[in-house]
């Protein structure tokens, strides 16, 4: 199937940074084909972006909308709260029971925040590393080709001014080499929320610039999630 045409997101500005991280993060994007079935595994995040106004409906209303004739299902399967091991515990129920051909993976968040004051609440990085392997080799085995993104924020001040900054970029890298290990596309959405932040938020704020409380999407951090993963999936 050809590439998609591009979607406008509210701005300019917006549009651009979600260009520029797109491009650098993907040099081969999944491309889409007709009757693939697109599972969205996640966390609350993933969950909330399934509702109206969420990344994973705003992908699923873009595809129909553009390319209705191509039968394209995209199914969320997003829970509050979880972590790399739960995914690890649910994969096969949630994920692979429903036969998809792509996996978009969209997880760290909370294997990181969960552990801000009792690491025995977080993943640490060798489980978080061995999980995603698991879940990502199991997608794999069933035969759907897997997207891997990073984790994006705790908090949206520039430059490293957050608390969890260098653990979230800790647990990015450990994401990227896994994807490395395994052959499988990134979509790098913590570098992506980075640069955007760099430049759009000169007031050093720690939130309502893509999230409405450091961490969960608001109107602009959804559409901008959804144009980011759109390009990974060549869309």
């Amino acid at each position: 199937m050809s590439k998609y045409p591009q979607r406008l997101v509210g701005g300019a500005a917006l549009m651009l940074a979600v260009a520029t991280a797109a491009t650098s993060q993907a040099a081969d994007p999944i491309q889409l084909n007709r009757g693939d079935r697109i599972v969205f595994l996640g966390d609350s995040i993933t969950q909330g972006g399934d509702r109206p106004g969420g990344y994973v409906s705003i992908i699923r209303s873009t595809l129909g909308e553009k390319h209705s004739e191509s039968g394209i299902e995209v199914i969320g399967a997003g829970i509050s709260g979880n972590k790399v091991p739960d995914l690890q515990r649910r994969v096969d129920k949630d994920v692979i029971a429903r036969k998809p051909t792509i996996v978009v993976i969209y997880i760290g968040i909370n294997d990181v925040w969960h552990g801000e004051t009792d690491p025995a609440r977080g993943t640490s990085p060798e489980k978080y590393q061995a999980g995603l392997k698991e879940v990502i080799g199991k997608c794999q085995a069933a035969g759907a080709r897997v997207l891997l993104c990073t984790p994006s924020v705790i908090g949206e001040k520039p430059a490293g001014a957050n608390s969890l900054d260098a653990k979230l970029d800790q647990y990015s890298d450990l994401s990227r080499q896994v994807a490395k290990e395994l052959n499988v596309p990134v979509c790098d959405l913590r570098q992506a929320f980075l640069d955007y932040l760099q430049t759009h938020n000169p007031d050093q704020q720690e939130k309502g610039i893509l999230t409405g409380d450091r961490v969960h999407l608001n109107a602009a951090g959804n559409k901008f999630v959804a144009e980011t993963i759109l390009r990974s999936l060549g869309a």
